[in-house]
């Protein structure tokens, strides 16, 4: 095993450990000082339960991070932006804040990674024809990019273990393949996603069902921002290492992502037609069209982890067909899911509405 291969599994191992043995001290706090998530219409779980969990992941990761990475290449400026977003969640976790002052939160840790860094998607690769981007609008659709795939993440937190485990799968898919061909460009991006995964599975350790740990904002919007930059450098890998999916890159990563876009958009389509706003919340998440049909929370994690999994490995099997047929074939696929998960009602939903 190469020195390399060392630093990564320590750097993992240390993220781990310290959300394994955090997790437990931040419960017990919770308790003491009753700051409980209360159940109430849209939420799934039926008792009071900490939702501070992404304060473990955020203090695994980070001091891995800081104490084993190489923090050049934009991992600096990610980490302050992190930082950022780290508080903005844990106010919104303890007072809950509006949603203009999140916003304003993720606008700062947006500029400090594109402007500090200069870390932004520079070209659409042939999508639409489009190549090399205007400076402006390559700024534009780069913030519009991150504040998404923050979202996306952050949205998708509703059942025990779900979002921890759709940020495993991303994330590891990136680190396999910034250790694969990163190069000096990009490869210190694998020790972001060794650390995100180790501090990850110390609280997935807590968070499956029935949890007894939430991940809350705190974990779901830093989780969120560090996936939104590792997809926008791994599109940049496309194109400037060339390797592994050249320029089909852009829409290999929206495969790897597939889950949380697919369910913010469907969500955010469904509520505008019902004349609401897109951000209005309610019980329409695809975690929560699946327990309509009749599936358990550990069942509905493991179909939607596993969805995930299987458009990864179509996407990355069927790069060689471009851009514009992967995403002409993610958007059908999402068709026809979104009226199936529309259409189809477990029997026992059918008797309940019947009586």
């Amino acid at each position: 095993m190469n020195a390399l291969g060392i630093q990564l599994g320590l750097s993992s191992l240390w993220a781990f450990l310290v959300a394994l043995f955090a997790v437990p001290s931040i419960i017990y706090i919770a308790h003491l000082k009753n700051m409980l998530d209360t159940p109430n219409v849209r939420t799934v779980h039926e008792s009071l339960t900490p939702r501070l969990g992404g304060v473990a992941v955020f203090a695994g990761f980070m001091s891995a991070l800081t104490i084993f990475a190489p923090l050049n290449n934009g991992v600096q400026q990610l980490l302050a932006g992190c930082i950022v977003l780290f508080f903005v969640g844990l106010k919104d976790d303890l007072v809950s804040i509006s949603v203009a002052k999140k916003f304003v939160g993720q606008l700062l840790a947006t500029g400090v990674v594109m402007i500090m860094a200069d870390v932004r998607i520079t070209s659409f690769q042939g999508i639409l024809g489009i190549q090399e981007l205007p400076i402006g609008i390559s700024y534009a659709f780069t913030f519009f990019a991150i504040v998404g795939i923050t979202n996306a993440i952050n949205l998708i937190d509703g059942l025990d273990g779900l979002a921890g485990s759709i940020v495993l799968i991303i994330v590891s898919t990136f680190g396999y393949y910034f250790y694969r061909y990163g190069g000096d460009a990009f490869q210190n991006y694998v020790f972001v996603s060794v650390c995100v995964v180790g501090g990850m599975l110390g609280f997935l350790r807590y968070n499956f069902h029935k949890a007894s740990i939430f991940m809350g904002d705190t974990g779901s919007l830093v989780c969120g921002f560090i996936v939104s930059i590792l997809t926008i450098q791994f599109i940049e890998m496309g194109l400037k290492v060339g390797q592994p999916f050249g320029s089909s890159a852009p829409s290999v990563a929206v495969g790897i992502l597939f889950v949380p876009l697919f369910d913010t958009l469907r969500v955010f389509i469904v509520r505008m037609m019902a004349g609401r706003s897109p951000f209005s919340p309610d019980k329409n998440h695809v975690h929560h069209r699946i327990l309509a049909m009749g599936f358990q929370q550990i069942g509905t994690v493991i179909l939607l982890g596993l969805l995930n999994i299987v458009v990864i490995l179509f996407v990355i099997n069927f790069a060689y067909l471009g851009n514009t047929l992967l995403i002409a074939m993610l958007v059908a696929f999402s068709l026809l899911l979104s009226v199936f998960l529309g259409v189809y009602h477990s029997r026992a939903e059918r008797q309940r509405v019947a009586s």
